[in-house]
């Protein structure tokens, strides 16, 4: 009777061990952030077509989760909207996005593509996105305000009335967390809200939430940049060759085609890029040595040696970042600073607070200024402004959302 206990006893211990080993085997393994399908939709039978792209993405998420690896969303991009409402009454249309964002909300996040691509495009479908995103639950959209025919200055005006419209009819103004500004960004990229598609579905990309790995990386190597630029580039290296295999294998067995995975090392909450770029210098985000950080990591994930789609460089997003809010509320991080850093990398302004009686004037000139920089560096950029209602300058942001760390209201010059 002893033995047996003792038996019972030992394989408890050893599987205790195994499970303890194999979960820090795991621990400096990012997440998938995003396991993003493009796909044309047809009003004739859409529900069918959005059924059987999420059951296509289950079966994908699974098979990363089979391999260890922790899936956030699955996600469905469609071609820019205007595409399928064009020639319905404009209720129709409101009805229609309406019963996509129903379809979506608790299966899927999903993304109806650029409301204006160029300055010639119907300005109506704007003024079509603001009303439906005041409104929707998880739908994102974007407007295009630079692209390789250059800066798009009456998309800017209408994206600052939109971002101006959306911030004082939703909850808080946070509908506008789900519309981007976007600029020299290319399509079939896995991240919101700049993902879209002109060409055709039946593709898939792949983003990953790695900052916990730079900042393990730069942790190590603090003050050295060639050993750092070296280990994070093998280290991000690694993890995206095998988010790529298992990719690759569910191309090959569902005949979907991999585009591309995204290595920007995205971050959320604690898994923090501010704690990263502030292991590597030793001094808070938004001192010098800053720009020189960002610049590493952004030269490091352009080495990453997989087929690349999206940003492939370095997201900032003050308030989704636990470190970079903190810095921007005790204002060592602005506008301008930002801004500075998206010279050598790929970020923009990045959920950005702004006060609530920020103007579209204000707003269009802080959406030029992205644009601008955008076309003159050929690097993709996108804003994502948040004007919160009721909170002035001085004033801290309250939202009650478990993907935001609230920070202090900046005034605007």
């Amino acid at each position: 009777m002893k033995k047996a206990h003792i038996r019972v006893a030992l394989l408890a211990l050893c599987l205790a061990l195994f499970v303890r080993d194999g979960t820090s085997a795991r621990e400096g393994r990012p997440k998938v952030r995003a396991i993003t399908a493009f796909i044309s939709l047809s009003t004739a039978n859409y529900r069918q077509e959005l059924a059987d792209t999420a059951r296509a993405l289950n079966v994908a998420k699974k098979k990363y989760e089979q391999s260890g690896w922790v899936v956030e969303t699955i996600r469905i991009t469609t071609q820019p909207f205007p595409e399928y409402v064009r020639g319905l009454p404009r209720t129709k249309a409101l009805e229609l996005l309406l019963e996509l964002d129903n379809l979506a909300a608790g299966n899927y996040d999903f993304c109806i593509g650029p409301a204006m691509m160029k300055d010639s495009d119907d300005p109506a479908m704007m003024d079509l996105a603001a009303e439906f995103l005041a409104r929707a639950k998880v739908t994102i959209s974007s407007a295009i305000i630079a692209g390789d025919d250059g800066i798009h200055w009456g998309t800017i005006q209408r994206a600052a009335h939109l971002v101006k419209y959306v911030s004082e009819n939703s909850p808080q103004g946070k509908a506008n967390f789900k519309f981007g500004a976007t600029a020299m960004v290319a399509p079939y990229g896995p991240f919101y809200p700049a993902s879209y598609h002109t060409a055709g579905g039946g593709k898939f990309a792949v983003g990953l939430e790695s900052a916990n790995v730079v900042l393990r990386v730069l942790s190590e190597t603090s003050g050295k940049p060639q050993q750092a630029a070296e280990k994070l580039s093998s280290e991000l290296t690694r993890y995206a060759r095998e988010a790529e295999a298992i990719a690759q294998d569910f191309a090959k067995q569902s005949g979907w085609e991999y585009v591309g995975t995204d290595p920007t090392p995205a971050p959320l909450g604690d898994v923090s890029i501010g704690a990263a770029i502030e292991a590597y210098t030793g001094h808070p985000v938004g001192s010098s040595g800053t720009l020189s950080a960002a610049f590493l990591i952004t030269t490091a994930v352009r080495s990453v040696q997989v087929k690349q789609v999206g940003y492939a460089g370095l997201m900032l997003p003050v308030l989704e970042d636990s470190t970079l809010a903190k810095r921007w509320s005790e204002g060592k991080l602005s506008i301008d600073a930002l801004l500075s850093y998206s010279s050598v990398c790929a970020t923009g302004l990045d959920v950005v607070p702004l006060p609530a009686d920020v103007t579209e004037e204000q707003i269009a000139r802080i959406l030029g200024d992205v644009a601008v920089l955008a076309s003159k560096w050929k690097k993709p950029l996108t804003a994502l402004l948040l004007p919160v209602m009721y909170k002035h300058a001085g004033e801290t942001s309250e939202f009650n959302d478990p993907y935001l760390t609230n920070a202090k209201i900046q005034a605007l010059p």
